[in-house]
């Protein structure tokens, strides 16, 4: 059994120190108040199966509060209060440099939460500990400097969750969608070199990259393009080969047609090492964040602006399917599925069924998701039905990385516009604390629930609070360049924030917890589902009302936890014990999500959440968890069509993993050693996690095998709904 020491180090569960930390305590009191020997071992005895019961690493905060709870069950009340106040003197004396010992065991990889922090960020590698260094400055300068302290103790106490401190302290925002079409059409600049308009499609691939990796390092969270931007480059490139083969066939007796056969080989070939550019940097750039850049790629034909366009954007879809089927080689030479880029594929009229003119490329889909989980679906179909602007006009874009959706937007021209927007930041309600705080009191919850929400939205305040007033100086390739905006330079971005052009996001966690605790049963029950329903509409009416006051795009979204969701856990655990079926595991059901361990098919999970999506307007996104159907397509290929007729945004989630000891290519399972869930080759029985290639779905992108202990739990509990 292990804990997790105020620097982050992890340790084995030692008994004596409880024993000999009483013992100090005990020996300064009256001997008519003194516990005994007995009591003493009885204490250590208590807590420590009080851990294990947990079922998961605790910190040592939580180990000393389960001492007092002891101290104080035996009625040894001056014992407890010498106890309390030693702890409290030691707090003291530890404030000072808190900070700096987190740095300390970060550099020498032994801060056990950091490490699993990220599943995309080997903690090991220098530039990761350069970022996680900064992010624990940044966290520190947050804390005492930059928030109101009510939004840091209810962050504490993991009754909201401010997300992103690590990056507060910097004019940073979130997540965006890049306008790459203004990039490459009129130009950008790149650490200062001015990048003129691409004359071939393999250089604007190249410039795409480039401009992906700058963005990423001037923001956060994900970033998103769309192939279309490239597409009018292919004909560039068929022009231009066109000429080149004109040049070097004059005077030979070549038919015309035996030309173009040779213009659309050479085309093709250029397609393939444009779309191998994007894929290959994209997994190899290093960002100052320290890591790969949080990239999706939207595939929507329905885009392109006439039918040759729409022709070539098909033939730069199927190619990028195609490498993503085949993936990408690790340190021994064997293809494995890479965690980005992100891809998402629209269904669409021209494409969901038998006889359509793209219908090939929706099974080239279905096959390379059965293998490397990507890509996702939107529904082209749903989503005209529920992304409605201002013009009474349905619109089919992509979200900013895995799930954050702008709300819909008119510009001053009255014309629609999604690229060249983001989103200003999220602050996170977790709806079990609100339950478990009513004490199942339906009253007592609406109230707290009124409180919690105005919390976040002082959170979100703050977020916004702190762009203002960011001069595009700061970022240029975002705020001057193009990837966001044309401002000049010294111009304010301010707004950018202001109207709809940006938006700001209400998370939310724990609703399956939350009506559970509240109503006895699952939200999918139908007693229960019209209290959930209303717990939706009540952020919603919340946002409408913060957006009419503001002039801000307030907007409901379903939170990806992935470090949050053991945060949370651990939260309501020491708030509120262990209450079964509520707090009694290591992690809390993302957004509305039907919880992972209730057995239900996958059409019923997609048709009961497509009613929530709709609730969410800022971000979303259903799952199926499926076995390997690599041999069952037609499967596939019926759950695509059910998404497309039913619910707005959906993925399939399978196995695709890799010992490298053995060779396995199976599905390695996540094991308990010694209280600690571990990934474990079935084949060879390694354990080694730096040799072992996990690929998962964590909360709408593709995570490895870095998960914290929750995430991990969460992913093991998964049953199959296929």
């Amino acid at each position: 059994m292990k804990i997790i020491k105020r620097s982050g180090a992890e340790a084995v569960f030692d008994i004596t120190k409880i024993l000999v930390a009483v013992s100090k305590a005990n020996k300064v009191v009256g001997e008519d108040q003194r516990l005994s020997n007995a009591q003493i071992q009885q204490i250590g005895a208590n807590v420590e199966k009080q851990c294990q019961e947990l079922g998961r690493a605790v910190s040592v905060e939580e180990v000393q509060d389960m001492v007092e709870d002891q101290i104080m069950a035996q009625q040894a009340f001056e014992v407890a209060r010498k106890y309390i106040t030693y702890r409290y003197v030691q707090n003291l004396k530890r404030q000072s440099n808190t900070t700096d010992e987190r740095i300390l065991t970060l550099i020498e990889c032994n801060n056990e939460e950091v490490k699993q922090e990220n599943a995309n960020k080997n903690p090991t590698v220098n530039s990761v500990q350069r970022d996680y260094m900064a992010g624990e400055v940044s966290k520190d300068l947050t804390d005492r400097l930059l928030l109101p302290q009510e939004i840091v103790q209810a962050h504490k106490e993991g009754i909201i969750h401010f997300h992103d401190a690590d990056y507060f302290a910097q004019h940073m925002h979130n997540c965006d969608l890049v306008n790459l079409e203004d990039m490459l059409q009129n130009g950008t600049v790149i650490s200062g070199t001015f990048i003129e308009k691409p004359h071939s499609f393999s250089t604007a691939c190249n410039i795409a990259t480039q401009i992906i990796a700058q963005v990423a390092s001037n923001q956060y969270g994900g970033q998103s393009i769309s192939l279309t931007h490239l597409a009018p480059f292919v004909d560039v490139s068929r022009k231009k080969i066109a000429a080149e083969v004109e040049v070097e066939m004059e005077g030979l007796p070549v038919s015309a047609e035996r030309k173009a056969a040779i213009v659309e080989r050479r085309l093709r070939q250029e397609i393939n090492r444009g779309v191998q550019t994007i894929q290959y940097q994209v997994v190899t750039l290093m960002t100052t964040n320290g890591q790969a850049p949080f990239i999706t790629v939207f595939m929507y034909l329905g885009e392109a602006r006439n039918e040759q366009e729409k022709k070539d954007l098909a033939i730069i879809i199927e190619e990028t399917i195609r490498q993503r089927y085949q993936g990408v080689k690790n340190e021994a030479g064997v293809w494995i599925t890479p965690a980005f880029p992100k891809l998402i594929y629209v269904l669409e009229e021209d494409n969901i069924r038998p006889g359509t003119p793209y219908y090939y490329l929706t099974e080239l889909s279905a096959k390379c998701t059965a293998k490397r989980m990507v890509p996702d679906y939107i529904s082209e179909k749903k989503m005209l039905e529920l992304k409605i602007d201002q013009n009474g006009e349905g619109h089919c874009y992509t979200c900013m990385g895995c799930r954050s959706f702008l709300t819909p937007y008119v510009d001053e021209n009255g014309k629609a516009k999604y690229y060249g927007r983001f989103n200003q930041g999220v602050v996170t309600i977790n709806l079990v604390d609100v339950a478990l705080s009513s004490g199942g009191d339906f009253e007592k919850f609406w109230q707290i629930f009124e409180e919690r929400l105005e919390l976040c939205h002082r959170g979100l305040r703050c977020r916004h609070e702190r762009l203002l007033g960011t001069p595009s100086d700061a970022a240029p390739i975002l705020w001057q360049y193009g990837a966001l905006a044309r401002l000049k330079k010294g111009e304010k971005i301010d707004k950018l924030l202001y109207g709809g052009y940006s938006t700001i996001s209400l998370g939310y966690a724990g609703l399956y917890e939350c009506v559970k605790y509240m109503t006895g049963k699952s939200h999918t029950d139908p007693v229960a589902k019209p209290f959930a329903l209303q717990v939706m509409q009540k952020m919603n009416d919340k946002c409408a009302e913060w957006k009419a006051a503001e002039n801000m795009h307030y907007s409901l979204y379903g939170t990806p936890l992935e470090s949050t969701t053991y945060k949370f856990a651990k939260c309501l655990q020491k708030r509120f014990g262990m209450v079964p079926g509520i707090t009694d595991k290591s992690y809390i059901t993302n957004s509305y999500h039907v919880h992972v361990t209730e057995e239900i098919d996958a059409f019923t999970k997609l048709k009961f959440e497509s009613e929530f999506q709709q609730l969410s307007p800022g971000g979303a996104i259903s799952y199926v968890e499926v076995p390997d159907m690599q041999d069952n397509l037609e499967a596939v290929m019926s759950v695509l069509q059910f998404i497309y007729d039913n619910i707005m945004y959906a993925e399939l989630n399978t196995k695709s993993d890799y010992c490298q000891e053995c060779g396995f290519d199976g599905e390695i399972q996540a094991v308990d050693i010694d209280g600690k869930l571990v990934w474990k080759c079935p084949k060879c029985g390694n354990t080694d996690q730096n040799k072992l290639n996990v690929a998962r779905r964590t909360c709408g992108y593709i995570g490895t095998q870095f998960w914290n202990q929750g995430r991990t739990q969460e992913i093991k509990d998964r049953v199959l709904h296929l």
